[in-house]
């Protein structure tokens, strides 16, 4: 089976637009597990108990910041190894190395295409 079949993605973005930007880009490659959160605090939840295998976040959100949900999944035994993907439009060295540190596997400036997105995505996941 492939892993465009197999791997669960959850996307979390505060915002419609980008939440729906991100969403339809993957169902253009072809992901067939993919779903959605608004908030950090919602997603750690969901992570926690329903198994993703990749969570692609927004940077800037209230709350729970894709940073802070980062560091939250990074510290739990059981969502220490999702793969995470930071996303946002006004990625800098500081952000960048905070991310780092804290183990992301790979992240995507805004704007971005179905091709960057799945170039982002395959660094972690392999081919897909």
């Amino acid at each position: 089976m492939s892993l465009r079949n197999t791997l669960k993605i959850l996307v979390v973005d505060d915002t419609s637009v980008s939440r729906g930007l991100l969403c339809n880009s993957l169902e253009d490659i072809g992901m067939r597990n993919v779903d959605f959160c608004v908030s950090g605090d919602v997603a750690f939840q969901r992570v926690s108990r329903e198994g993703f295998h990749i969570v692609i976040s927004d940077h800037h959100m209230p709350g729970m910041t894709g940073l802070d949900l980062l560091g939250n999944l990074r510290m739990q035994k059981a969502t220490a190894n999702v793969g995470f993907i930071l996303v946002s439009g006004s990625m800098n060295q500081e952000i960048l190395g905070r991310a780092q540190k804290l183990g992301l596997n790979n992240f995507l400036s805004k704007p971005f295409d179905t091709q960057k997105l799945k170039k982002c995505l395959e660094t972690v996941t392999g081919p897909l």
